[in-house]
């Protein structure tokens, strides 16, 4: 049995001061004890222990253009244009490299799980690897560097905008049919540490007659996101070739329901509300990068009180900070509403939390109690950032930079920012979109 002692814990009943945590050798937490000293043997946690983080959305690759698209203004669509070119870029080995040094920067701010929304999955002129799923394989291998656990979103991509073919670097993302990207998901591997999930790009890119066969085609046991509504100009085009909004375009192909996650979910009618919460399909918020690609911000206490569990995601990492998009959640509600405290500290715990890894297909996860992987984050709570907050409200303060340390499935895999295997994040990610990179 390994041994942790927390200064104070955050239990599903409430914030515990002195708690030990006994690790089995299955990596889950099997004694805790509130109120007592902490042994010689045990691992000390100081400052507020959080559950670990999901990190329910991300795109590995679109780490390389932070920094790199605030100069000519411009709209989604416009940075659009430079993803495409920096996707144009990869090969299996540069974007292991890439991914490994991202997950990396996500275990030192205290994500255990990331769901890898996963498209670039052929060579650039479209064609097939020999082995066709090296791509994924490549962030199923980055992932376990990185020491977290990982659930790659396979996503189905058939057309390039409603009615429109796959062209330029677009060809990378597309299986030629739904069949063809049915037989490719079921030949990848699962193992201990990761799932094996599907996806929908949005509807933009799988058309409504095919909408039913790639849910069928993933199966039951799958986890199922898909882009929604992120943009005015998709629900659109959506209402002018289907007379519907995507939220109903979606429902009507079975694709919402408990297994399934809407990421972003900004540009929603009441119906859509009501469709998303009555499926109990959860949403998934981006905040940091919806505000980054000027998006907009959602309703989500709507959707989280007609009955869809909030989640939250870094999508293109204009930052990594999970804490950070945690507030940013609220902060948009309170921009938008004009009204404080729409969601209380608790509630986005549990959606960086026991949500997220719902999300991703870790259910029990994300909770500190027995039974549950032993993943515990750690926050300083004497920096300039966390000095004098209320244990409860600390998650409404600090930041990535107050995490000394990150463990997963009872392992310490980051310690005062810096990764336990891999080292200083810095240098690790500047060799990787260096390498990316090569030849501008």
């Amino acid at each position: 049995m390994e041994w942790f002692w927390c200064e104070r814990a955050w239990l599903p009943a409430g914030t515990a001061e002195s708690v030990l945590v006994g690790v089995a050798p299955d990596g889950r937490i099997a004694e805790l004890r509130p109120g007592v000293r902490a042994p010689a043997e045990a691992e000390r946690l100081a400052g507020l222990v959080l559950p670990g983080f999901a990190n329910a959305h991300s795109h590995a690759f679109h780490r390389g253009l932070r920094g790199r698209t605030h100069d000519a203004g411009g709209t989604f669509w416009t940075w659009r244009s430079e993803m495409y070119d920096l996707a144009e870029r990869l090969d299996p080995d540069n974007y292991l490299a890439l991914a490994r040094a991202v997950y990396a920067e996500m275990a030192v701010a205290g994500i255990s799980c990331v769901g890898e929304f996963h498209y670039v999955h052929h060579d650039r002129d479209g064609r097939c690897y020999a082995e066709p799923n090296i791509m994924g394989q490549a962030l199923q291998e980055a992932a376990r560097q990185a020491g977290i656990r990982l659930t790659l979103l396979d996503t189905c991509y058939l057309t390039g905008d409603i009615g429109q073919p796959l062209s330029g670097p677009q060809r990378r993302f597309g299986d030629g049919g739904v069949e063809e990207w049915a037989r490719r998901l079921h030949d990848m591997d699962a193992d201990a540490d990761t799932r094996i999930g599907a996806a929908v790009h949005s509807v933009r890119a799988v058309p409504r007659e095919r909408l039913a066969d790639v849910v069928a085609g993933a199966g039951t046991d799958r986890p199922l996101h898909v882009h929604l509504s992120e943009q005015p100009a998709e629900n659109e085009a959506c209402a002018r070739t289907y007379g519907a909004s995507p939220t109903e375009v979606l429902h009507d192909a079975g694709v919402l329901g408990p297994r399934t996650t809407a990421v972003h979910a900004t540009h929603l009618q009441d119906g859509d509300i009501a469709l998303l919460g009555s499926s109990r399909t959860a949403s998934c918020f981006c905040p940091t990068t919806e505000a980054d690609l000027a998006d907009g911000i959602g309703p989500a206490r709507e959707l989280a009180d007609a009955g869809s569990p909030i989640c939250l995601g870094s999508d293109q990492h204009a930052v990594v900070d999970p804490l950070l998009e945690a507030r940013g959640l609220e902060a948009g509600e309170r921009l938008r509403t004009g009204q404080r405290g729409r969601f209380r500290p608790a509630e986005l715990v549990a959606s960086l939390g026991e949500h997220g890894h719902a999300s991703l297909g870790w259910p029990g996860a994300g909770r500190i109690e027995v039974g549950a992987p032993a993943d515990l984050v750690a926050v300083r709570t004497d920096t300039a950032t966390t000095a004098g907050c209320l244990p409860e409200q600390v998650p409404m303060a600090a930041t990535a930079a107050d995490v000394h340390t990150t463990v997963v499935n009872g392992r310490v895999v980051a310690r005062d920012g810096v990764h336990e295997r891999l080292g200083e994040v810095g240098p690790l990610l500047a060799a990787a979109l260096a390498a990316v990179r090569e030849g501008d």
